[in-house]
């Protein structure tokens, strides 16, 4: 299950797989500046979802791959598009935010730029519930549930999607990373939308990640 709070807030919901997004999972940070992290499918049910929650303050989208109905999604609720900036210019005529390294969003949330699965991947790092990352395509569960990242016909630059996961490992602790949140493949954590224990399981697949290399 997802963190939430005892409270209204803050709280993070997960949608169900997006065929715009090639089956992407997109979230919701549900907190003062509530902050969507990829696009839902952009229908009438997740509409009044997300206008009941609050609106959405920033789209942050994880990579290209997760752009679906960002330009719909803006239009209904004003709100800036976060990307890296490689990949802003597939976002003409909008209101887009760029960033090169890092971008914070708000004191709980920063940008973090992870190439490899494309140009301008990027994760999200939530400070709450003792850390959680929202790691788009950049790492994914396999159909054993472990996280990976995955190296498919359409990856951009293996290497540098390797020296990257290395990069959260150097950056986070056990204490400051317990969940990963990834951007497609949820199927295979069977309903739970998050992988546990994250820190432990990055280093640990950044090792077998690197030996296959």
């Amino acid at each position: 299950m997802l963190p939430r709070s005892q409270g209204d807030r803050p709280s993070i919901f997960a949608f169900p797989p997006n065929r715009d997004t090639l089956g992407g999972t997109a979230y919701l940070i549900v907190e003062a500046v509530n902050i969507l992290v990829d696009c839902p499918a952009w229908d009438h049910a997740n509409r009044t979802f997300l206008e009941a929650q609050g609106g959405v303050e920033w789209l942050f989208l994880t990579h290209r791959g997760g752009i679906g109905k960002a330009r719909e999604i803006q239009q209904a609720f004003g709100c800036p598009i976060v990307i890296q900036e490689q990949e802003a210019y597939l976002l003409p005529g909008l209101t887009v935010t760029p960033f090169e390294q890092t971008l914070t969003l708000t004191p709980q949330t920063r940008a973090i730029w992870t190439s490899g699965h494309s140009p301008g991947s990027a994760c999200l790092y939530y400070s709450q519930f003792g850390g959680v990352l929202f790691s788009g395509r950049h790492l994914l569960p396999n159909p054993q549930g472990n996280l990976l990242p995955l190296k498919t016909p359409k990856t951009f630059h293996w290497r540098r999607q390797l020296q990257n996961v290395q990069k959260l490992v150097e950056q986070f602790t056990p204490e400051t990373l317990q969940i990963i949140c990834p951007g497609a493949n949820t199927g295979f954590l069977r309903g739970k939308y998050l992988v546990e224990n994250a820190y432990e399981k990055l280093r640990y697949e950044k090792l077998g990640s690197e030996a296959e290399g």
